[in-house]
């Protein structure tokens, strides 16, 4: 017998960390990211209704968008919660550095556009902030040109790049977030915070301005 599922319409619908750096890991607009960047970006405005929820799925039957939302709930992408996150006071400029500085262990990161040029950043003078955005934009080039072998080839389907000590741990890592038709490289110095409730907050910032 089939499972029969059914909505918990007194919670808001949350991303996971793991659910915010999968919606935007990856410029594949697929039914889970989309419903994913729904979340993400209104999620927290009202509990999840199932009409909220058919639309956000854009799927054919309530019951489709059910299977759509379990399925994320099982991989510990979707949680429903009482409370919702809130976004810091102030504009997404404002708010940009901070919440860059506590993704990572050392306090710098930076984020940047396809373009090279930073659009935030924490730790880095202004002129280190220039450089590596460049770089930024040479390394998401390079990870373009090279899609067909890391992705088919061998089977690698992460598109993040780092530079490691001796030891493997990451010095200066580079990770693409995919907002809409946006592209950007977040670039973190040092041990990265990405299972953490500020990447969570720093997805959503962007998602709100560019989705």
């Amino acid at each position: 017998m089939a499972e029969q599922l059914s909505l918990n319409v007194s919670l808001f619908a949350e991303a996971t960390p793991a659910g915010a750096y999968f919606a935007v890991a990856s410029p594949v607009a697929d039914s889970a990211r989309r419903l994913l960047m729904h979340i993400l970006k209104d999620g927290g405005q009202a509990p999840l209704s199932e009409d909220l929820l058919l639309a956000w799925a854009e799927a054919e039957s309530t019951e489709q968008a059910l299977q759509l939302l379990y399925r994320l709930q099982r991989l510990g992408f979707v949680q429903g919660v009482n409370v919702p996150r809130k976004l810091p006071e102030g504009n997404l400029e404002s708010m940009l550095p901070n919440l860059l500085a506590r993704i990572t262990d050392t306090g710098r990161a930076l984020l940047a556009d396809d373009n090279g040029f930073y659009v935030a950043t924490s730790g880095f003078h202004h002129e280190a902030a220039e450089e590596i955005a460049a770089l930024a934009g040479d390394v998401l080039a390079l990870s373009n040109r090279h899609a067909l072998l890391l992705q088919r080839n061998l089977n690698i389907r992460s598109s993040s790049w780092s530079i490691c000590d001796a030891a493997g741990r990451s010095e200066l890592g580079f990770y693409p977030v995919y907002v809409g038709q946006n592209t950007f490289m977040l670039i973190i110095g040092g041990t990265p915070y990405l299972q953490s409730e500020d990447f969570v907050l720093l997805v959503k910032a962007l998602i709100r301005r560019y989705a």
